[in-house]
C-alpha cells in the first residue's frame, strides 16, 4: 500500500465475530505457592534462585499468589471483559518429579481454575509447557534425552484426562 491508500487513523477496525479478547500468563510467573501441595522445583525455580541471574534476586516463590487468589483474579478478568484466559500448567505441580502418578491437589487447582473461568464466561486456553521442566528431569538430561519426551506425553495425558472435558483450546508449548 502507498501512503495515500492507507486508512485514516480514525477508521473503524473490526475483528472477526469469533475473536476473543483475552490475557495470558505463565504458571511460574503468577502462581506462587512454590512449595505447596507437593510441587517441587522446576528449572525456573533453580534459575531464579541462582545468585546474579535475576534482578534483585526476585523469584516466583510467591509471585502474585494466583494459586490462592485465582477466584479474585478471575473476577477481575471478568470485570475487564476478557473472553479468554491462556494459562500454563506447572508440570512440577501436577507431576513433581516429571514421572509417575499425578498429585491430585495440583490437578484440583487447575480443575477449580477452569470451573471458575467457565462460570465467569471466560474461555480457558491451556498451555502444557511454558519453560518449567521439573528439575528432576533436567538433572536426568532434560529435553535432549528421549525419555523426557516420553514423560511429557504421560504428563499431557494426565492433564488431558483431568481437564479435557472442559478445556477446548490446548497449546503444546509456549
Amino acid at each position: 500500500m502507498t501512503a495515500s491508500e492507507t486508512r485514516p487513523l480514525t477508521a473503524t477496525r473490526t475483528f472477526p465475530p469469533n475473536f476473543l479478547w483475552g490475557t495470558a500468563t505463565a504458571a511460574y510467573q503468577i502462581e506462587g505457592a512454590a512449595r505447596e501441595d507437593g510441587r517441587t522445583p522446576s528449572i525456573w525455580d533453580t534459575f531464579s534462585h541462582t545468585p546474579g541471574k535475576v534482578f534483585e534476586g526476585h523469584t516466583g516463590d510467591v509471585a502474585v499468589d494466583h494459586y490462592h487468589r485465582f477466584p479474585e483474579d478471575v473476577r477481575l478478568m471478568s470485570e475487564l471483559g476478557l473472553g479468554a484466559y491462556r494459562f500454563s500448567v506447572s508440570w512440577s505441580r501436577v507431576q513433581p518429579t516429571g514421572r509417575g502418578p499425578a498429585v491430585q491437589k495440583g490437578l484440583d487447582f487447575y480443575r477449580k481454575l477452569v470451573d471458575e473461568l467457565l462460570a465467569a464466561g471466560i474461555t480457558p486456553a491451556l498451555t502444557l509447557y511454558h519453560w518449567d521442566l521439573p528439575q528432576d528431569l533436567e538433572d536426568a538430561g532434560g529435553w535432549p534425552e528421549r525419555a523426557t519426551a516420553e514423560r511429557f506425553a504421560e504428563y499431557a495425558g494426565i492433564v488431558a484426562d483431568a481437564l479435557g472435558d472442559r478445556v477446548k483450546h490446548w497449546i503444546t508449548l509456549n
